[in-house]
This record gives C-alpha cells, structure tokens and sequence, in this order.
C-alpha cells in the first residue's frame, strides 16, 4: 500500500503554530539563473499528477489555496506541462486571480515533432493557462530536441518567452541529455535528482555549472518511495542539525545542498505541504560532509 505524505509529516503539522511561523518569516533561499543574473527562490511546484484534475470549483480549490499560500511565502516558480492532463487548464483557473500571474515565474514544455506543430503546441498552451508569455519553455525528454530548441529560440527573439532548455525524468535519458548539454547554449536544464537517485550528480549537474545552466530538479521524493521508505523511522541527528521539520525538508534540503541546483519543484497540491515544503529553502543547507550522512542514513534503510 502507497505512504502517504501525511503520515511522515504529522510532527511538523503537531509543531506550535508560534514557531511554524516564525520559521515561516525568514526569506527564503534563492540562487540565480546564470545566463542572466536573476534569482529564483529555491524551491518551486511541480503540477505532474497532483495538478491533473477535472478543472472545476471544487477539484481547483484546493490547489488555488496552495499556489496562493506559495505565493504568501515567497514562492514563485511552477512548472507544467501540456502532456500533464488537465495541469495546464487547472492553471489557468487559479492564475485568473488578480494580480498573480507577475508573481509567478511560469514554466512549460513542448514535446511534440516538427515546427508547426510545437508552435501549436505552444499557442495552445497560452489559451489554456490564459496568459500571454512564459517565462521558461522547455524541450520536453529531448524530444525532436535539435528542431524544437530552434523554435523556442525563436519565441525568445520574438520576446513570447524568456528562457529556454530541456528535460528529463529517467536516468537511461543522462547520457543524450549531457550530449545535448554539450552541444547546445541553454538557459534550464530538469533533471531527475534525489537522495536516493545520484546519478545525476555524478556528471550532469558538475557540467550544468560548467556551463553556467540553471538546474531544476524533478521527482525529489522519488515518487513517493523516500516516504516509503522512512515510514515510522525518526530524523537522524544531522537533520535536526539543519533545522529539518520533517522528512520533506530532510529531502529537499539534501538536493539544495548540492550547489548545482536551481530550484527542486515537488509536488505541492496542499497549503499544508507548500508550508512544510517552503521550510527547506529556509536556514542552513548541507556542507559535503553533512551530505555524505545523509546519503549514508538513507542507503541504510
């Protein structure tokens, strides 16, 4: 049977109110975008799933009372995608809230073949989340990788988009992704990267910052199987060094270690997760040595 999310945070959720949010008052971590210099706080939301539901009052509501609980806390980034379902459309919903949409530095994909086709792909994604630009579209799983980067650099000369890049969820796709990396001038790159899944690590991330790319980091959770696998274990003594809350925190706050990444982007469709989620980029991160406890805690379990 699946863990839930809710059974490994219900200490942060006991936790005084006072305390929750005096922690919440502190800024959060940001770190900057190379290619321009602008910062991004260091944790956004992933739509994957959580996102993809019927796109009316009562299934969006929850998600809206998310993203503006995001936003009160100083988040900014969300990420989507037109193959997420109805993501797309649920966004649009919430970000037709007055006002919200500068706040948001917006993400999509395109992962189509051909020209046409992606510049499609792209208008339609406009209309649905009702906005007029993006902020970053990415080449989604390298998909016609070469054609599509050319038109999204297109939409860029054209202003329709600012940044532009490339992503990946598997560790088999590594390989093309360095290749791509190599190749091409890119603003982002989204990788999957988690305490548990280092392989990233290993070569992509060193040539990310190599060549001045900002890193978003998907599955950090690992769908859900770090939750698994901690299920009625208490935090070790580093994560209450770091100020760890929680085993989301504990997660999250080993990927920022790792100076490479941008911006981790969970899986946030709950306030109460955003709030526990946000609590990462607050306060201290991981040296190496700390890192190194960390990964050896989880590889015991």
């Amino acid at each position: 049977m699946p863990v839930s999310r809710r059974a490994v945070i219900a200490a942060a959720a006991l936790a005084p109110l006072a305390g929750r949010l005096a922690a919440a008052a502190e800024p959060l971590i940001r770190r900057p975008i190379p290619s321009t210099g602008e910062m991004l706080p260091a944790i956004g939301i992933g739509t994957s799933r959580r996102y993809e539901v019927e796109p009316a009052p009562e299934t969006v509501a929850p998600l809206r009372e998310a993203v503006r609980t995001f936003v009160d806390l100083g988040g900014s980034v969300i990420d989507t995608a037109p193959s997420y379902g109805t993501a797309e459309d649920v966004l649009g919903l919430i970000l037709a809230e007055p006002g919200l949409r500068r706040k948001i530095f917006l993400a999509s994909k395109v992962d189509t073949t051909g020209r046409d086709a992606t510049l499609a792909e792209f208008d339609r994604s406009l209309k649905r989340m009702k906005v007029d630009t993006l902020d970053l579209v990415a080449v989604h799983n390298l998909i016609d990788v070469t054609e599509n980067l050319a038109a999204l650099r297109d939409l860029k000369a054209q202003k329709r988009i600012r940044y532009v890049g490339v992503t990946v969820w598997r560790d088999n796709q590594l390989d093309a992704l360095e290749a791509v990396m190599r190749r091409e001038s890119l603003d982002f790159i989204q990788v999957n990267y988690a305490i548990d899944n280092r392989a990233a690590a290993e070569r992509v991330l060193p040539l990310a910052a190599d060549r001045g790319t900002a890193v978003m980091t998907n599955v950090p959770f690992g769908r859900d199987r770090l939750f698994k696998a901690v299920q009625g274990k208490e935090l070790p003594a580093v994560a209450k060094d770091l100020g760890c809350a929680s085993w989301p925190q504990f997660f999250l706050k080993y990927v920022l270690g790792n100076p490479a990444v941008t911006c981790p982007i969970p899986g946030m469709a709950k306030a109460a997760y955003v709030e526990d989620n946000l609590g990462a980029a607050r306060g201290k991160l991981p040296d190496a040595a700390q890192r190194k406890q960390m990964e050896t805690f989880i590889d015991a379990v």
